[in-house]
C-alpha cells in the first residue's frame, strides 16, 4: 500500500492490528497519508487509528454521515500509547487475580486494553454458558488500583475470544484465521458444510471457538453455483451405461456418481447424463405422430403423421 495524498475525504480506518474497518470524514485534516494514526471520536470516546485506506468511491448513502477526523496523534502520544501497552499484560494478570480472590468462577478475563491516553480501561472477557456473573466487586477493585482511568467490563463472545487470543487453528494452520486476517465474522450454518459434501462431525468443522469454523464460508457461493446445473442425490438419470440413481455430486468437478442397474458405480460429467424424467418425456413426444410438415421440414421429434 503506498502512501498517497487522499483524492476522496473518506478514509478507512482501523483501531485493532487485525481489526474492523471503519469510515470516517478527512476534510478536516490536509495532505492525510496511509499509515498515519489519527484521533477519532467514536461511540466509546476518542479513539486512536490508523489510516488504512482511501475510499475513492463513497456510498451517497454516507455522505454528510461521517464522524470527521479531529486530528493527527502527536508523537508523543504514540510512544505513550505504546508505554500503556507495556502494562496491559501486568494489568491483566492482577485481575485475574483478584477475580480468583473473589471467588468468581466461570469467568475468563481474556485482556486488558488502555485507550491511547490512558483515560479508559477495558478488561474484555467471556462467560461460560448464559450464566450472569456480578463484577460489580471486580471492576469496584481494579478502579481502586488504577485510578486515574475510568474502568469498563466488556464482554465478548467465544469468536471473539479466539480471535484475542490466536494460537494454532483447529485445522493445523500455524495461526488461525481469525488472527490472522478476518477483520470482521461472518454467519455460518450448517447448510454451508451441507452444500459442499463436508462431514457433519462436530470434531470437523467446530473450530477452538467451540462454533462452526469460518473456512466454511471461503467456498460456499463457488459450491451453491457448481451444484446449480447438477442433479441431486436419489435422482434418477440416463447416462451412456444405461438408467441409474444419483449417490454423490461433485460440483468443482461437474460431474456425479451414479448407482446403476447393474450395482455398479461410475462417475459421469454433467454433458453425458440426463435427467430420467426429461428423457422419457422426450421418447414419449417422439412417439406421437405430427402433420405439420409432410415435407419433412419439422423438427420437433415426433414421428411423421
Amino acid at each position: 500500500m503506498t502512501n498517497k495524498i487522499a483524492a476522496s475525504r473518506v478514509v478507512a480506518i482501523r483501531f485493532e492490528p487485525i481489526g474492523k474497518l471503519y469510515h470516517f470524514d478527512a476534510s478536516q485534516v490536509n495532505d492525510l497519508l496511509v499509515g498515519d494514526y489519527v484521533i477519532v471520536a467514536t461511540s466509546r470516546g476518542r479513539e486512536l487509528g490508523q489510516v488504512i485506506s482511501f475510499i475513492s468511491d463513497p456510498s451517497p448513502q454516507t455522505k454528510g454521515k461521517l464522524k470527521s477526523i479531529e486530528r493527527r496523534a502527536r508523537p508523543q502520544e504514540l510512544v505513550m500509547r505504546r508505554m500503556r501497552q507495556g502494562r496491559e499484560l501486568e494489568v491483566l494478570i492482577a485481575c485475574r487475580e483478584k477475580a480468583t480472590e473473589l471467588g468468581l468462577l466461570g469467568i475468563k478475563i481474556v485482556k486488558a486494553e488502555f485507550s491511547y491516553d490512558g483515560s479508559r480501561l477495558t478488561f474484555l472477557y467471556s462467560v461460560e454458558g448464559d450464566e450472569k456473573v456480578d463484577l460489580k466487586e471486580l471492576r469496584k477493585q481494579m478502579r481502586r488500583a488504577n485510578r486515574q482511568s475510568r474502568v469498563e467490563m466488556r464482554q465478548i463472545g467465544p469468536r471473539d475470544v479466539a480471535k484475542v487470543i490466536g494460537g494454532m487453528g483447529a485445522c493445523g494452520m500455524e495461526e488461525r484465521c481469525c488472527s490472522k486476517f478476518l477483520m470482521e465474522f461472518s454467519p455460518i450454518s450448517i447448510r454451508m458444510a451441507k452444500a459442499q459434501g463436508i462431514s457433519l462431525n462436530p470434531q470437523e468443522i467446530t473450530g477452538l471457538c467451540g462454533r462452526l469454523r469460518c473456512c466454511l464460508l471461503y467456498e460456499y457461493e463457488q459450491y451453491l453455483a457448481a451444484r446449480k446445473h447438477l442433479p441431486k442425490r436419489n435422482k434418477r438419470v440416463v447416462t451412456p451405461s444405461g438408467v441409474g440413481k444419483v449417490v454423490g455430486v461433485l460440483p468443482l468437478k461437474q460431474a456425479v456418481i451414479v448407482l446403476l442397474e447393474d450395482d455398479r458405480k461410475i462417475e459421469f460429467p454433467h454433458d453425458e447424463i440426463q435427467p430420467y424424467e426429461e428423457f422419457k418425456a422426450l421418447e414419449e413426444k417422439a412417439k406421437e405422430s405430427c402433420n405439420q410438415d409432410e415435407n419433412g421440414g419439422c423438427n420437433c421429434g415426433k414421428e411423421r403423421g
